[in-house]
């Protein structure tokens, strides 16, 4: 009876150490709902003022770059969790502890972009960030934005906003 279960223990100790770098999916700590490319370093969003349960919140992690904040290519990555109504809450990736900005928008059609209208281009759909900085005629500032990751499991909220 040990034996098998000793060569059950060996082969799963020796798959993970023979397994290519970035393919191991057991997280032992991660929330089932984190989104984004897995990392042992999460963030818990709770987006606020959700005005209803259509399309997706989607979110965009920027590093502590201003050459690269709000600009095509610029994040490190973009991701996606069903929107619901009031407040949406997930787990979010980023790539190691270190100090990151967080866009959020309400992508309500589901078109993987934001909307924008009228003269200047405003947003049509619901937008926040990290630290949720107040929002006059244009995009907040890098800085007013940057939050720090020390360790898993920290917790922020952001508010969104339609203009």
């Amino acid at each position: 009876m040990i034996l098998p279960k000793w060569r059950t223990a060996l082969a799963l100790l020796l798959g993970l150490m023979i397994a290519p770098q970035g393919t191991l999916v057991l997280m032992a700590h991660a929330a089932p709902s984190c989104i984004g490319p897995a990392s042992e370093t999460w963030i818990n969003i709770t987006v606020d003022r959700v005005r209803n349960s259509k399309g997706l919140i989607t979110a965009t992690l920027y590093p502590n770059d201003s050459k690269r904040f709000l600009v095509k290519n610029g994040s490190l990555y973009v991701a996606s969790t069903p929107a619901t109504a009031g407040q949406t809450r997930f787990c979010l990736f980023v790539p190691h502890p270190g100090t990151y900005a967080i866009a959020i928008y309400h992508d309500e059609d589901s078109s993987g972009t934001i909307n924008r209208g009228g003269l200047f281009g405003i947003p049509s759909e619901a937008v926040g960030f990290s630290n949720n900085p107040t929002i006059f005629l244009g995009p907040p500032s890098l800085r007013s934005t940057l939050v720090k990751v020390e360790h898993p499991n920290q917790s922020i909220t952001i508010n969104v906003k339609k203009f």
